[in-house]
């Protein structure tokens, strides 16, 4: 059985969040990569290459559609209205005070209960290596002001590039920050190696420290001399837990400030490589920032072919600043959407193998 009809079987059967079963769309390039894609979530779901002989699932994901609906790790969806952290889920914007869903602790996470993550979206452009996904959000939605109309549009280059535009525009100011969730594992989804021993690289020169909530403090605090220096590629795992702010998380789940000169969509941002070195991932983005998530609470959830444990794959989410609402001193970096603006960013992942 091919993986194209594996994923049919485990994802696009069982009804999903809305009662009615997923859509999927599998893409190939020349060189025989391929890609497939849900409407739930408008979410990536495979990403398999042409390695040794074999293809090589890169993206971790659930068994099936059941277990797709009671994770809590956002597996390859798109996240949003604002991806990340809110805390307490409050904001105020012109004088006024939003309260949005509160789903990670005392704190917004990804939207709050009801994110982008578990909407249908509706596919409005589909060929043989693109698609685009299109979502309207209602005024109030998850308590966010205003409509929000979002396009996401993949496209699988014969490069061996996924490249993720996002569009967005609304008829209120509001924070919008949206991002994909996948998480990898180079060596194989079903390796026993697991994200600690990819190599990865990122250039950025300040991160974010978070409090216990891991809500950043406010701080834009330097990378030299600390476990946070990936200016020079290093193990994921060789500084893990080795101080106070990566203990509060359990490892790294914090947002890494990217030098300028890298945030044009063309220069590589970061590089993830696989432990034997056989295949790299380049991040390009427009985007001013990336959460680097070590799959810190990933234990428990049911994987395609095994149950997940701490550190199994590594999400590289470029986004604005998490929390950037309840901060305008971080100004364009904060995520605030003002009525008639357009959001527009692009995001690729570029496999060597």
């Amino acid at each position: 059985m091919s993986n194209f009809e594996q994923l049919e079987q485990s994802m696009g059967q069982a009804p999903s969040f809305d009662g009615q079963p997923a859509k999927l769309i599998h893409l190939t390039n020349a060189q025989g990569m391929t890609v497939s894609f849900m409407d739930i979530g408008a979410t990536w779901l495979s990403c398999t290459l042409p390695v040794n002989g074999e293809h090589r699932e890169v993206l971790l994901r659930s068994s099936n559609m059941d277990e797709h609906m009671k994770q809590n790790a956002f597996f390859g969806a798109i996240v949003g209205r604002f991806a990340n952290r809110i805390n307490k889920g409050k904001f105020t914007l012109d004088g006024q005070t939003y309260q949005v869903g509160i789903n990670n602790g005392e704190n917004s996470l990804h939207g709050g209960l009801d994110g982008f993550d578990k909407r249908r979206w509706v596919i409005v452009e589909r060929d043989q290596q693109r698609v685009v996904f299109a979502l309207h959000s209602e005024d109030g939605d998850q308590g966010y002001p205003g409509y929000l109309d979002v396009k996401v549009g993949y496209r699988l280059t014969n490069d061996n590039q996924i490249c993720i535009n996002y569009h967005a525009h609304g008829n209120h100011i509001c924070p919008v920050n949206l991002t994909n969730h996948a998480y990898f594992n180079l060596a194989g989804e079903g390796s026993s190696v697991n994200c600690l021993g990819h190599t990865l690289q990122i250039n950025a020169y300040h991160y974010l420290p978070t409090d216990s909530g891991l809500i950043p403090t406010g701080e834009l605090k330097n990378v030299f001399g600390r476990s946070f220096d990936f200016t020079r590629a290093k193990l994921l795992g060789e500084a893990l837990l080795s101080d106070n702010d990566q203990q509060l998380a359990g490892g790294y789940d914090h947002c890494f400030v990217f030098m300028d000169e890298v945030t044009d969509g063309k220069k590589a941002a970061a590089v993830l490589v696989a432990p034997e070195g056989d295949v790299s991932m380049t991040v390009k983005t427009t985007k001013p920032a990336m959460q680097l998530y070590s799959g810190n609470f990933l234990a428990g959830e049911q994987g395609a072919s095994r149950t997940y444990a701490a550190y199994d794959g590594v999400a590289l989410e470029t986004q604005y600043f998490p929390d950037g609402p309840n901060h305008p001193e971080w100004e364009k970096q904060n995520g605030i959407l003002n009525a008639g603006e357009v959001y527009q960013h692009q995001t690729s992942y570029q496999f060597i193998f």
